[in-house]
């Protein structure tokens, strides 16, 4: 199916299940967890059983339903369950803290939570704050007046007639992971999925139904979702699910477990991967990955030449976003040019605009407007977000990038990351790739700091290569180091050493918060 055929009546889930049985890899493997190999048969069946049970506990088309569950075969079989009925699937991080979940069901309006046993307690603390939720359905032990939802699931009929909904209906909603503030509840509609997922599934990544796909990102987030659900579903491929913690050591074990031939993961992953290796002398058996993707910032090219070097595995960036829906902008096999994003994706147009919308010059910065039909329909309760980000058909990310004379994209932050210093714009992803070649730095963040006049000056977060202590010999150092390496205006004024960076559940560095901290420290 194209998205030129898709029917006004239409359900995107009945899509991603129905079809594979339908057209004989009903019995293929479909999810690898743990010891446990379920087919898409089963993963139909069980879909249906869910659908059935919310429909006895009187969910209607268009409730939210919300889930928060690690990556497991329930989760799948939840989140088609739902929206096969007309309902709106919710996926929540598992991370998050209970004044968080008060939030996200208070404000999506959710009747019904399916948990786990050891994440419900979380929600009973803010249980006499909750103004619409009627039931809490839990996985594992459930407790006085929660709902045992292998009990629910397994007296529920496996057959479901799926709902007649609109292409235009909503199917999903995902909150954005906050790098900027306050989550956005992104409303995500049938068709989007159609629209958004065939030009990397198939340009990019050219899945078949006997590749394997492993991703570090969870479910619960947009990137996780198009590489363990969405992708798989949409070509009828497996996706090994790991409930954990992604550490290195459970990493490897599971690579070489289950051999995956396509791994998902970000660069910090990636850097934390090989760092583990080199400090442990542990190795790792990649062979059976073809290709591996990076997302959720910008890959250094520093990370990029180590793993190369190691396993001989491309490792293709790309960038998307919650809001549109998939990524939209990708390095090809054999095509990558190192530091850069890559190209638009079929089926997407670009275009990037400076502060008066006006289309800037190759070799100029500017912020990325997207063009496709499967970015999102806008922002639940949010009108006037909405209307500052979507333009008729066009959506403004407010990533900002510069492309090169052969159409590639560079990253260069968010557009309220931009530093303009000495009246120049600058990219602090620029003076963070010089950093991060530096022997002793493991991580980095540059932000924008006014001077006594106002004057937007770069400094930097540095986070020291384990074993190191930092001293001012070593600010000096590294001062003097990126000075070697650009412009003076580019060098960093002041370098403060931390422990961590803030990110958000996703990886992504949250610079907002340095700006508030260098904010509170000149208020001191």
């Amino acid at each position: 199916m194209t998205p030129l055929e898709i029917p006004d009546q239409f359900n995107i889930a009945s899509y991603m299940l129905d079809r594979h049985i339908e057209e004989g890899r009903g019995n293929r493997p479909a999810i690898y967890y743990k010891d446990q190999v379920i087919t898409w048969s089963g993963v139909a069946e069980q879909a249906n059983r869910v659908g059935n049970a919310l429909l006895d506990l009187g969910v209607e088309q268009e409730n939210r339903v919300m889930i928060c569950l690690p990556d497991c075969p329930e989760f799948i079989s939840a989140y088609y369950g739902i929206i096969k009925i007309g309902a709106v699937a919710v996926p929540v991080n598992t991370m998050a803290l209970p004044k968080d979940y008060l939030y996200f069901l208070n404000d999506s309006r959710a009747k019904v939570l399916i948990t786990t046993s050891d994440l419900a307690p979380a929600f009973s603390k803010i249980s006499n704050d909750l103004k619409y939720l009627k039931h809490v359905v839990v996985l594992g032990k459930s407790q006085p007046g929660q709902i045992d939802f292998d009990a629910m699931v397994s007296k529920a009929a496996p057959e479901l007639t799926t709902v007649a909904t609109s292409k235009d209906d909503m199917a999903f909603w995902l909150y954005s992971s906050g790098t900027t503030g306050t989550p956005k509840g992104v409303v995500h509609l049938h068709h989007d999925i159609v629209h958004s997922m065939p030009p990397h599934c198939t340009e990019v990544m050219a899945i078949t139904p006997d590749d394997i796909s492993f991703s570090i990102s969870k479910l619960y987030f947009s990137y996780g979702r198009n590489n363990s659900l969405d992708s798989p579903s949409f070509q009828g491929s497996a996706v090994v699910l790991n409930p954990d913690k992604p550490d290195p050591e459970t990493l490897i074990n599971i690579i070489e477990k289950y051999r995956p031939t396509l791994f998902y993961s970000v660069p910090s992953s990636y850097s934390a991967l090989l760092n583990f290796m080199e400090k442990t002398g542990r190795s790792l058996d990649l062979s059976s990955v073809r290709l591996c993707v990076s997302a959720g910032e910008a890959l250094p090219k520093v990370i990029y030449d180590k793993w190369r070097e190691m396993f001989n595995v491309e490792i293709l960036d790309g960038v998307g976003s919650t809001d549109v829906g998939m990524i939209y902008l990708s390095n090809r096999p054999g095509k990558v040019r190192h530091g850069s994003c890559g190209k638009l994706l079929t089926g997407f147009e670009g275009q990037l605009m400076d502060e008066n919308k006006v289309e800037v010059a190759v070799g100029n910065i500017g912020t990325m407007w997207v063009k496709n039909d499967g970015t999102t329909a806008g922002y639940w309760n949010k009108h006037d977000k909405t209307k500052q980000t979507i333009h008729g058909e066009w959506f403004c990310t407010g990533d900002q990038f510069y492309q090169d004379k052969d159409g590639y994209y560079w990253y260069a932050g968010r557009d309220d990351d931009m530093l303009k210093p000495g009246g120049l714009w600058l990219s602090p992803m620029e003076i963070e790739d010089v950093l991060l070649t530096h022997s002793l730095v493991d991580e980095v963040a540059v932000v924008a700091e006014g001077n006594e006049s106002g004057l937007d000056k770069p400094v930097a977060f540095v986070v020291v290569k384990e074993g190191c202590t930092p001293t001012e010999n070593m600010e000096k150092e590294v001062s003097d180091f990126v000075r070697s390496k650009t412009a003076h205006y580019k060098c960093p004024r002041k370098i403060y050493f931390v422990n961590e960076l803030p990110r958000t559940a996703t990886g992504k560095i949250q610079r907002y918060k340095l700006r508030v901290q260098l904010q509170h420290e000149r208020e001191r």
